[in-house]
């Protein structure tokens, strides 16, 4: 089996999709990840965000993407009860992890010095909207809004010319970026305890990931002393060779030769040009950007005049770098995709069945598997029984409404 985390016991009480995610991942890993819902369930559950509604092909979505592979109980931790039975499940749980806001922590007694007072070796893991500290550490947050939003990302990819700003390409794009970045660091904590015996707070933010994201620009925008980093047209680069062009059939080229000058000659034999690599306004890197307009409504008329699939065997023939812009339905298709497992088909039985993308992270060149989401408080009656209740200690929970 290829599971690095097994035998690792991760406690969620988390909603929504950051902290999910990140469970989900750890999941994967071989972690068993038991959810902690409320009595109505995690309210992704329910999502509808348009065409990607509740039921889709008889999947929510959202719901399974983000939660694959774990157990499910629900405690109502709103009465101490419930609180205590979140307890006994930390008493051997290796690693919490939640997204509650701090005042909801706090009256739950689930808040950091009430988990470190309690359970000094446990890893506390906590996805927060805007970090830990400063005047908004009480605030929450979505990807939308605290990610792309407020990170700087909306802003960085919107023309000046737009009415709006450029919205997120889909359904939890931030927050699955920063689940990866918080499983990254529940592995570096569980690394740290194994090797020091010490147990850390780990603490990733919406904000700080989109920041980490958009590092190389915040660095230049510090520096400079700019708030908004200029986005040069396409005529406007310096090297041709780092643009998108559209071809005959309406679809796209991305070519990234950063090295101009190597590629060039290369590029323009194997697409029938030779003419471009000798003339004095392309023939060097510097004339090429001083000639920049011209050499872009060159190539722009180069890269119309044949289709993508003639531009794959064109370009397949030359050194530089470049790939074609594809849609998400078409990722299923790519070779590369389909070899390396990065989606997977997880069976729910019953003939029922649904891809998911692969964790990005491989041990020993294999794909980790993925596993059904959990019905709501699937596992409560097994998970209580093995805390030590009985049958008429799980009667009595579910009718004081502390399990469902």
């Amino acid at each position: 089996m290829n599971k690095p985390l097994a035998g690792l016991k991760v406690v969620e009480v988390a909603m929504w999709a950051f902290v999910p995610a990140a469970a989900g991942i750890l999941a994967d890993m071989g972690a068993e990840v038991i959810k902690v819902e409320p009595p109505t369930g995690d309210p992704l559950r329910g999502l509808q965000i348009g065409a990607l509604a509740t039921g889709n092909h008889g999947f929510v979505l959202s719901w399974e993407n983000y939660n694959r592979g774990k157990r499910s109980i629900t405690l109502d931790l709103k009465q101490e009860e419930g609180v205590q039975v979140l307890y006994k499940l930390l008493e051997g749980a290796d690693v919490f992890i939640t997204s509650l806001l701090p005042a909801a922590r706090r009256a739950m007694k689930i808040d950091v010095p009430d988990i470190q007072a309690r359970f000094p070796s446990l890893i506390y893991a906590l996805g927060s909207a805007l970090g830990r500290n400063g005047p908004e550490a009480e605030k929450g947050g979505y990807d939308s809004i605290t990610f792309w939003a407020r990170g700087g990302i909306a802003s960085s990819i919107t023309p000046d010319e737009d009415d709006a700003p450029i919205g997120p390409p889909g359904a939890a794009f931030g927050d699955c970026a920063s689940a990866a970045m918080l499983a990254g660091g529940v592995a570096a904590a569980v690394a740290q305890r194994a090797i020091t015996g010490k147990a850390s707070v780990v603490d990733v933010s919406l904000l700080s990931a989109s920041m980490w994201l958009l590092q190389r620009g915040i660095t230049q925008a510090t520096i400079d002393g700019i708030e908004k980093l200029p986005r040069p047209k396409r005529d406007a680069v310096t090297n041709p060779l780092v643009n998108t062009y559209r071809t005959k059939d309406g679809r796209f080229i991305a070519l990234c030769m950063l090295q101009g000058q190597r590629y060039w000659a290369g590029f323009c034999a194997a697409a029938s040009r030779p003419d471009l690599a000798t003339g004095p306004r392309f023939e060097t890197a510097a004339a090429r950007a001083k000639n920049i307009a011209a050499c872009t409504a060159e190539m722009d008329a180069l890269f119309a005049s044949k289709t993508m699939a003639e531009w794959r065997e064109i370009l397949g023939r030359q050194d530089g770098q470049w790939d074609v812009v594809q849609h998400v339905g078409e990722l299923k298709d790519d070779a590369q995709v389909q070899a390396n497992g990065f989606l997977q088909r997880v069976d729910y039985g019953g003939g029922r069945a649904m891809d998911m993308v692969s964790v990005p992270m491989q041990f020993n060149g294999v794909p980790l598997a993925a596993s059904p989401a959990p019905d709501v408080g699937a596992d409560s009656d097994d998970i209580l029984t093995a805390l030590g209740y009985d049958e008429q200690g799980i009667i009595a929970l579910k009718i004081a409404g502390v399990v469902f």
